[in-house]
């Protein structure tokens, strides 16, 4: 690669070579299998060089307690952070978690947390939300369709403003899409998050290209619940400016 591909290749990513902070909010109770997904987490997390802390069996304001903390103190450290991942587990519906004194909050209240406008510390850096939980009782049997060939192109805007707007450089990755089941296993954990795992620690390239594997993943595989197959994908939501690099 020459010099000038070098550069160019730096100036469309996101610079990670300072401090890489990660948030698991886990509720356990009732929720077999969980354990399993935090473990799988907190083995990626140190595979990818990430400082992370996990908190256990939340109340729905406990979920914006810990994710406020998490917050200031960021913005309290000296060095700087390159990036944050935020994951989510809890029982759920379509746009709000269930916390275990059987309250809800919205998810839009703990993304709005991180936004460029309320995180000085990840202004114009990379916010990744995982959210394993249901949006829903609906059941994908899955539709048969062709072999197919199918593509697309994730397009970067060249210019750099002096401002940014305020819910730039966020992903948001769901365990299944609007309305449906997210499934788990007692003993194994979720799909989604040990499919996600497996490939960020394994595989390289730019998260969404990743993100995409997770998607193939899953949408080949056939899961069974109750003797009847179903089929589940993740639901990507992105914001990025630039490309992300966890490896």
């Amino acid at each position: 690669m020459s010099s000038e591909d070098q550069q160019s290749t730096d100036q469309d990513a996101y610079d990670m070579s300072d401090a890489r902070l990660a948030l698991t909010l886990c509720n356990t109770k009732n929720r077999a299998g969980s354990e399993t997904d935090v473990k799988a987490l907190e083995q990626m997390y140190e595979a990818l060089g990430f400082k992370s802390t996990v908190r256990r069996n939340l109340s729905a304001k406990g979920f914006w307690e810990e994710l406020d903390k998490f917050r200031k103190d960021m913005d309290q450290m000296k060095d700087p952070v390159s990036c944050c991942f935020v994951v989510l587990m809890a029982h759920g519906e379509e746009g709000i978690l269930l916390g275990i004194d059987d309250n809800t909050i919205q998810l839009s209240e703990l993304f709005s947390m991180l936004t460029n406008e309320n995180c000085q510390a990840l202004r114009g850096k990379p916010k990744v939300f995982i959210v394993q939980a249901c949006r829903g009782d609906q059941k994908d049997a899955g539709e048969v369709v062709q072999p197919a060939e199918t593509g697309g192109t994730f397009v970067l805007s060249e210019e750099h403003p002096p401002k940014l707007p305020t819910y730039t450089d966020t992903l948001h990755v769901f365990a299944t899409v609007e309305g449906h089941i997210a499934y788990r296993h007692v003993e194994d954990g979720s799909f989604f998050i040990q499919t996600l795992t497996d490939v960020f620690t394994n595989m390289e390239g730019h998260i969404l290209d990743l993100l995409t594997e997770v998607t193939r993943l899953m949408a080949d595989a056939e899961l069974m619940e109750e003797g009847k197959p179903r089929k589940v994908n993740p639901e990507v939501q992105s914001t990025l400016r630039k490309l992300l690099y966890l490896q």
